[in-house]
């Protein structure tokens, strides 16, 4: 029988519900348990697609091409497992299944109510991770903050799964907030019992609390929890703020929930082993150089968008020794030429995904910024087919060339949409998504990189670049060094006369983890700091002849 842990949240949104079930998933894989974990998500939509990602933030896209909540990327990370679209589950899907099956006919003559039949909706979806997987545990996180009405149905079914599975078999997490109150110093509770009290309101006694604090929570603050939590005082886990999400497993360990978690689900495991995660901890707390690499995008209002880029930069920053300064810089304000300065102090420039207009001629500027002077480049799906509209302007000498999700009737569509997705209408998960195949390049950056022929990468676009200008662009300078088996569609485009300027029209960054960079970040980051290192030694060059002319000049005087 699969064991689950579900967490809530409570007190405010953002409370660390998607670190902390990662930071579980790892404490429990450190002591050889086999997890899975899920997102509950309340909103109305069936899948974050087609939502903003200065709302949302990123879109996550897992092997089989479901397009997700970030967290999964963070239970990727953490766990080092690649998930499925059953790991996440919203209330758009709940409510689309079950009005499908009513039409088909499959309750005749019932009428259809949130009980019984949402709650076994959802309750059906939990246990598919189960089917789907060897896990031994399933951790299960409920989206939103209890007390939300979107919430209720997933709270309700969580409340009946264990009278279903048996006490034995399920553990309530609550994650909750301990505000600080600046004139008195001091750590607020109430709104923990409070928030607890709702819980038990819907019928749900949390068996363990994490009390998320940015100041040191006391012995007597956990006892006067456990008294009103109605919970021992070993159950009252303080987690404060780290100077890094990864050092999170490492705090619930030592606070005792990996031994409070095994003990209640009557789990058979071995003693923890968390030296690896400890060493990568160590490593990123440690001083290190600086290396400045900057994120050009149309969504750096809010960093969230690019989570997993963030992530994967700093993973190739620790396999090279550095901390990795990121200067965020949004796409639009490079549309003025003045503003291309913002780019001087950077020793490498990624350029983000997106879709729609806004910000394009910004990463067409950053792209021949990058290219004319020399300085590391990495272009992720649009930020590829910017580059690629950029070298196609320079080699034509016309800024006519464009991608036709911005200009429909430019004379050189350089970037146009895909043959098979030009009669979709739909917008909601009718990209091209999931892992394709890719076959690289012998000689090239990205083999290279990959040390191996055929790669599988995850993608999210409609638009690819035009066969009918590989052999111009070819003759400027540009190598396919990644192409689909069957050689119609180019994942991966580098320039010749660079010393790293690569595209790729997949999403690297979501297969990146902290104890494996991914190759394209990694060696992206390795140019980085190589440009870096060439920067500093000519300014140490010119420092010094400046210094010899002077002594020459006092000597001849």
């Amino acid at each position: 029988m699969p064991k689950y842990i579900f967490l809530t949240g409570g007190v405010v949104s953002s409370v660390g519900k998607g670190i902390t079930a990662a930071s579980i998933g790892r404490v429990l894989r450190s002591r050889g348990v086999e997890v899975s974990i899920q997102k509950l998500d309340p909103y109305i939509n069936v899948d974050p697609g087609t939502m903003a990602p200065n709302q949302h933030g990123e879109v996550f896209v897992t092997e089989d091409g479901a397009e997700t909540d970030l967290d999964l990327g963070h239970y990727e990370r953490f766990i080092d497992e690649n998930l499925t679209r059953a790991s996440n589950v919203t209330t758009g899907q709940v409510y689309h299944s079950v009005i499908s099956k009513e039409r088909r006919g499959d309750y005749l003559g019932g009428t259809i109510q949130v009980i019984p039949h949402i709650t076994n909706e959802i309750k059906e979806r939990i246990g598919r991770v189960t089917r789907q997987t060897s896990a031994d545990v399933v951790i299960v996180e409920v989206g939103g903050t209890v007390g939300d009405i979107e919430s209720l149905p997933f709270l309700e079914a969580i409340r009946q799964m264990r009278r279903e599975v048996g006490r034995q078999n399920v553990l309530y997490l609550h994650v909750t907030l301990l505000p600080h109150i600046g004139s008195t110093d001091e750590l607020k509770t109430k709104p923990t019992q409070h928030s607890v009290n709702e819980l038990r309101r819907i019928g749900i006694q949390p068996d363990i609390l994490i009390c998320r604090a940015d100041h040191p929570v006391s012995r007597e603050l956990r006892e006067k929890i456990a008294i009103f939590g109605d919970i021992s005082e070993e159950a009252v886990i303080p987690l404060q703020t780290s100077d890094t999400i990864y050092e999170v497993p490492l705090v619930l360990e030592r606070a005792g929930l990996g031994r409070i978690i095994t003990r209640e689900l009557g789990l058979d495991t071995s003693m923890p082993d968390l030296r690896t995660w400890t060493e990568l901890v160590d490593t990123i707390k440690a001083p290190k150089p600086k290396v400045p690499v900057a994120i050009v995008g149309k969504y750096v209002r809010s960093p969230d968008a690019y989570m997993s880029i963030v992530e994967a930069l700093k993973h190739a920053g620790i396999h090279h020794g550095m901390d990795v300064d990121i200067h965020w810089i949004d796409a639009e304000d490079l549309e003025h030429e003045s503003n291309m300065r913002l780019l001087d102090p950077v020793a490498g420039i990624l350029v983000g995904p997106g879709f729609g207009p806004r910000g394009a001629e910004g990463k067409v500027r950053t792209a021949r910024y990058a290219r004319e002077n020399g300085v590391p480049f990495l272009g992720i799906c649009l930020g590829m087919q910017m580059a690629v509209v950029e070298l196609l302007r320079h080699l034509l000498h016309s800024n006519l060339p464009n991608s036709t999700e911005f200009d429909e009737t430019t004379k050189y569509p350089v970037i146009d949409i895909m043959p098979d997705q030009r009669d979709v209408a739909e917008k909601g998960g009718t990209m091209r998504l999931g892992v394709w195949p890719c076959r690289l390049t012998s000689g090239t950056k990205a083999a290279t990189a990959y040390d191996q022929p055929i790669v599988y990468e995850r993608h999210r676009h409609r638009f690819a670049l035009n066969d009918e200008y590989r052999e111009v662009l070819t003759a400027g300078g540009m190598v396919f060094s990644g192409m689909s088996p069957d050689g119609r569609l180019v994942e991966i485009m580098e320039l010749e006369d660079h010393p790293w300027f690569v595209g790729s029209q997949f999403h690297p960054e979501f297969k990146s983890r902290p104890l494996r960079p991914h190759p394209l970040f990694r060696d992206f980051v390795g140019a980085c700091k190589a440009h870096l290192e060439r920067g500093s030694n000519v300014e140490e060059m010119a420092v010094e002849l400046i210094e010899e002319s002077v002594e020459a000049s006092q000597v001849g005087r």
